[in-house]
């Protein structure tokens, strides 16, 4: 096989690096490790963790790809497939391979549908694998088990990274416009109220559009299909990061607007103390709380966002297996009769425990450092 790194999978497996060296200097300041204590010794927050680290190694799994190779070439030359796998798939062979012929119902036996038999009557024809598909087969013939996992990937990156690239931008201009003041609060204020004022919908259509014009135009730039989509899906991540960072941006300034006028702070001014040196040591970790919470949250919502933009066209790639693809597929089936369920209740159940276990984690979070919860 030939080793294939796509930009994706280097950030994804950054993200885990960065938690697991944030996770070690966390253990190492008292306060802190206090706080995540009394994360642990909650039972519904370390349940909703061990439901998100589960989901989160399956996804760091669907990041190791690879290209398998074929017969060498008349010359001797190694050839390889231009289909980009994971070890997901590996693992899921049985899953990916034991294709039927259509739709199938979960643990079904026959297929969905009646067809004309060789005897020339109309029944339901036998699977090729009986018994197997625990979530039922699609129109192709596709297990929905496997297609609900590897949704789990574009989930999480859509998730994490989108939180991340708008991260910084809410940190410095939330902080900046409460402590500032004066004019720069107002130009920031005026920058996200007219961005707010923008349909989020239209903007981020046009943005996706626009890109995926550039991604056209330029097929050279791709080898596979797998790094074309992986290019969509992390210009989608950068949009979504562009255009959701006012919400938490809005928060921190009013906070900074409290914290600026309480006494550690104007103490630390009149002993001389700068700006920066402030914002950094006395009001940031003071509203580390509500970031914390507020990265949760919209991981949260940009999980579902991701499905809603995939469901009107303007998502992810259709090459790229998604809750928002699966559930714009899941459209057409239910209009059919008989109704086709089953694609659209793994999916919905699939991101109803990711979104829920993310959830239930930011309250147990937010009971742990934010002051105002402590009993």
């Amino acid at each position: 096989m030939k080793p294939v790194l796509l930009w994706s999978d280097l950030l994804f497996f950054l993200l885990i690096f960065a938690a697991v060296a944030g996770g070690v200097w966390a253990s190492r300041v008292e306060h802190l490790r206090a706080s995540w204590r009394k994360v642990g010794q909650n039972r519904a927050g370390m349940s909703a963790a061990a439901v998100l680290a589960v989901f989160f190694l399956i996804g760091a799994v669907d990041s190791l790809h690879y290209r398998e190779r074929l017969p060498d070439a008349p010359q001797g030359e190694p050839r390889y497939s231009v289909e980009v796998l994971s070890a997901l798939d590996a693992l899921l062979m049985p899953l990916r391979t034991q294709t039927e012929k259509t739709y199938s119902a979960p643990l079904a036996t026959h297929l969905f549908a009646k067809e004309t038999l060789d005897d020339a009557s109309r029944d339901f024809p036998p699977l090729r694998h009986p018994g197997t598909h625990w979530f039922g087969t699609d129109k192709v013939g596709q297990d929905v088990l496997y297609l609900t996992l590897k949704s789990i990937r574009t989930g999480l990156l859509i998730g994490t990274l989108t939180t991340l690239i708008m991260l910084p931008a809410a940190l410095f201009l939330g902080l900046l416009a409460g402590y500032a003041g004066g004019w720069i609060d107002d130009v920031i204020q005026y920058l996200y109220t007219t961005l707010n004022s923008i349909p989020g919908v239209l903007l981020i259509a046009a943005a996706v559009l626009m890109m995926q014009v550039v991604i056209d135009t330029h097929p050279d730039w791709f080898a596979t299909s797998a790094e074309r989509a992986d290019a969509r899906l992390l210009a989608l991540c950068a949009i979504l990061g562009i255009t959701s960072w006012t919400g938490l941006c809005r928060l921190l300034r009013g906070e900074t607007l409290k914290l600026r006028e309480l006494e550690y702070v104007q103490a630390a001014q009149a002993l001389g103390v700068s700006g920066l040196t402030i914002l950094w040591r006395h009001i940031l970790p003071n509203v580390m709380h509500i970031v914390m919470i507020a990265i949760v949250m919209d991981f949260s919502g940009l999980v579902l966002a991701e499905a809603v933009l995939s469901y009107v066209g303007i998502g992810v790639d259709p090459n790229t297996i998604s809750f928002g693809t699966m559930i714009n597929t899941a459209r057409m089936e239910l209009a059919r009769e008989p109704m086709v369920w089953w694609s659209l209740a793994a999916a919905f159940v699939f991101m109803f425990v990711l979104v829920l276990a993310a959830n239930l984690f930011a309250d147990a979070v937010r009971d742990a450092f934010d002051p105002r919860m402590a009993r």
